[in-house]
């Protein structure tokens, strides 16, 4: 694969703002946000001019405790073959779990949450993986993620587990070296050791991304500029092996154009410090750094299969650990309360938001009290079938309590229900039409568009 260069997180947010940036060699797309047979004309203007296009996956769940899902993966690929993309990317995470495998509710989490780093729980990764390698049209790679808190007993370091990953599969790596930041802060691990721990050969791309601190706790927004000490490792990355490409991620809070590109600009002028730094190094007498990464090296280990009853421990304890997140049950045993909590509410607040922006009515029917009535809801009910059935399923909880109080408020409310929980929109008179407008009074198409569009992270 040839070095994809430097490049940006394509959004429908900045997608003119991206046309028009000079020095943008390839994008990065969320894969479920775009559909095969409509893509974007933004990403077909890209393509035609040269751009490189990725798809960027966010709800395989290759972490979890089940087999992947095998419609998940065929829509994977076919936006792979339909962007034309040479690699597709996901996330070392599990995102739900429950089900039949454990014999209890199926939960999701709309986010990507950390797998334990055992050896069971890389047994059943590393089959994972192959399935989904053997059902992709074109080579895999897998990025680090941020995480709030950290599993028990974990048996190897981020560095070990990755290795493992790489030499047991084949698989590629996307090293997010602002989640190296993000767990150097949250979990105390030192992004040094897992850097020079890594199969640099491995490395497909790299991303770099902002965030904030608050309470001790990073959060890893993709929401603010990227800070010094993430292009200081992407500095010290670039001076062991030439990154095939590095992409910045920005999803939301989007600043002027003027703004994404000194952000691009400091990212490569990280990356050319880092280079200068290995020459320096080669020139003075030192080791030679690695060359340009994206090979694997060496065959592939042969894979086994899980031992029996793996999938099942593994399945229980991520279960638990998902339901304490989003069920309100307790914390398992051995995990820091005061960390999962902080996990906790940020799932709801995400939920929240990612819901808002796919129903939009919903807040202009509830004005100020949608959020603290969507956290109130989301405490003990976790979401069940993504977030457009996760806000019917709030609009339904708030009409059998009879609220809101308002009566007018409460009829569009159960209208809104009513036209989107059935097969098509129901035949409404002049009356039901005449409320509606009160309450949604003409947009223009923009923002329409804008409103019902979702963020990278909806998983």
């Amino acid at each position: 694969m040839r070095p994809l260069g430097t490049g940006i997180g394509w959004r429908p947010e900045i997608a003119d703002a991206v046309e028009r940036m000079p020095g943008i060699d390839w994008v990065e797309v969320v894969a479920e946000n775009v559909c095969p047979g409509h893509l974007p004309e933004s990403l077909l203007r890209l393509r035609e001019r040269g751009v490189t296009v990725v798809p960027h996956g966010v709800s395989l769940g290759l972490g979890g405790a089940d087999h992947p899902d095998e419609g998940r993966l065929t829509a994977l690929a076919e936006r792979a073959q339909a962007l034309g993309a040479p690699l597709v990317t996901e996330h070392i995470a599990f995102v739900r779990a429950g089900g039949a495998l454990t014999a209890s509710p199926p939960l999701e989490a709309g986010h990507l949450l950390p797998v334990p780093r055992t050896r069971e729980a890389l047994d059943v990764l590393c089959e994972n993986v192959r399935i989904a390698q053997d059902a992709l049209p074109v080579p895999l790679a897998l990025e680090n993620i941020a995480a709030l808190f950290s599993w028990p007993d974990e048996e190897l370091t981020e560095g070990q587990f990755l290795s493992e990953l790489v030499e047991r599969t084949g698989v590629r790596l996307l090293i997010d070296v602002a989640n190296l930041h993000t767990n150097h802060v949250n979990r105390g691990e030192d992004p040094a050791e897992a850097l020079a721990a890594l199969p640099l050969e491995a490395i497909a791309y790299v991303h770099v991304a902002g965030g904030f601190a608050r309470d001790g706790v990073w959060h890893d927004s993709h929401a603010h500029p990227v800070p010094r000490p993430v292009l200081d490792l992407l500095t010290g990355l670039a001076a062991r092996v030439a990154p095939p490409g590095v992409l910045l991620e920005r999803d939301e809070n989007f600043p002027e154009p003027a703004e994404l590109e000194r952000e691009l600009t400091a990212v490569r002028e990280a990356v050319a410090a880092g280079r200068a730094r290995a020459a320096r190094g080669t020139a003075a007498g030192g080791t030679a750094p690695a060359g340009t990464a994206g090979a694997v090296a060496g065959g592939v280990g042969v894979l086994a299969r899980p031992a029996a009853g793996v999938r099942e421990r593994v399945g229980v304890a991520q279960t638990a650990v998902l339901s304490s997140l989003v069920a309100g049950t307790p914390v398992p045993e051995g995990f820091d309360r005061i960390r999962m909590g902080v996990q906790a509410r940020a799932l709801a607040a995400k939920r929240a938001g990612v819901v808002a922006k796919v129903a939009p009515e919903l807040p202009v029917i509830l004005g100020a009290g949608y959020r603290q009535a969507f956290l109130d809801y989301a405490r003990q009910r976790p979401m069940r079938g993504g977030y457009r059935q996760d806000a019917l399923d709030f609009a339904g909880h708030l009409l059998k309590l009879g609220r809101p109080a308002d009566a007018a408020a409460r009829r569009a409310l159960r209208d809104w229900w009513l036209d989107r929980s059935g097969p098509a929109p129901r035949r409404r008179g002049p009356a039901a039409r005449a409320l509606t407008a009160r309450w949604f009074p003409p947009r223009g198409r923009a923002a329409r568009s804008l409103g019902a569009r979702l963020p990278r992270r909806a998983v």
